[in-house]
């Protein structure tokens, strides 16, 4: 090919806009033995397919049985499953048990006055909670905004 020819596919190739039977044309002229010296450096990089498609991969491939867990995930899932059911079953026999009726109505009152007191009790741990964290926030508010004013 005449040497002209060759650098404006060359220009081409690098701004993309070769098509494949120029890109041909390239590979073809930079595989033979007649490459101008300028040019030289342009040889491995379409000197590089052409020998990296001769190369064989020659070594050996261990080949391993794929392990199959799907009986015991199976067996594992179906003890899990009937754990879980009498576990189930076993919680709801024991609050039938424990929350059954009164029938005495003063015993019924007692028990749920007590329940009530403890639920009281309980709430009254989160409501000094809440305000502890209000009085808190209000301190770093102030805090926050005195600076704030003080910078003005």
């Amino acid at each position: 090919m005449e040497l002209r020819t060759i650098e404006i596919l060359l220009d081409k190739y690098f701004n993309a806009e070769t098509t494949i039977a120029e890109e041909q044309d390239l590979k073809l002229y930079f595989s033979s033995h007649n490459v101008a010296p300028h040019l030289e450096q342009y040889k491995p990089l379409f000197g590089y397919f052409s020998n990296e498609g001769k190369q064989q991969f020659d070594k050996p491939l261990p080949l391993k049985a794929k392990k199959r867990y799907g009986a015991w995930i199976s067996v594992a899932a179906s003890v899990v499953l009937l754990g879980g059911m009498l576990t189930l079953y076993n919680s709801e026999q024991a609050s039938q048990d424990e929350l059954g009726t009164f029938q005495d109505p003063e015993v019924a009152f007692k028990e749920t006055q007590k329940a009530l007191n403890m639920l009281s009790k309980n709430v009254n741990v989160g409501m000094s909670s809440v305000h502890y964290v209000t009085g808190e926030y209000e301190k770093s508010k102030e805090t926050i905004f005195k600076e704030v004013k003080e910078k003005k």
